[in-house]
């Protein structure tokens, strides 16, 4: 999919840009799925409950989604987007369990993955339209 890991990091960089200028919030969910490395459909079916961690659908290597989760970081710190943890949980009917993304549960790859990063500057854009 990638030929090297220069250009997986400049296509994180420039997905993350696309989706900055039309949302508030950039998930890495969102991000893998826009750069063709993860299908909505799999991604439906992790929500369910089906699959039992992300990873196992995704379409890279590990060694490519770390270096995708860390561009996204870095893109992040750069542009003063606001880390934000998101609990991702079952859908559907029942208990709502926990979902993991990765086979080995390592909780700073799990970390990875749930970070949101959310706009400041649109944030408080949002918030005063709301109080004038």
């Amino acid at each position: 999919m990638f030929v090297n890991n220069e250009k997986l990091r400049k296509k994180v960089r420039r997905t993350a840009a696309e989706i900055l200028a039309a949302e508030i919030v950039i998930s890495p969910v969102d991000l893998l799925m826009r750069m063709g490395m993860l299908s909505k459909k799999d991604y439906e079916d992790w929500r369910m409950g089906k699959i039992p961690y992300l990873e196992r659908v995704c379409r890279a290597n590990l060694s490519k989604l770390g270096t995708a989760m860390k561009e996204l970081k870095k893109f992040a710190r750069e542009n003063n987007l606001k880390p934000s943890i998101t609990v991702y949980t079952k859908w559907g009917k029942g208990k709502k369990t926990l979902l993991r993304f990765s086979k080995s549960n390592n909780p700073a790859i799990e970390k990875a993955y749930s970070t949101h990063y959310v706009n400041r500057k649109l944030c408080v854009d949002v918030n005063f339209s709301a109080n004038t």
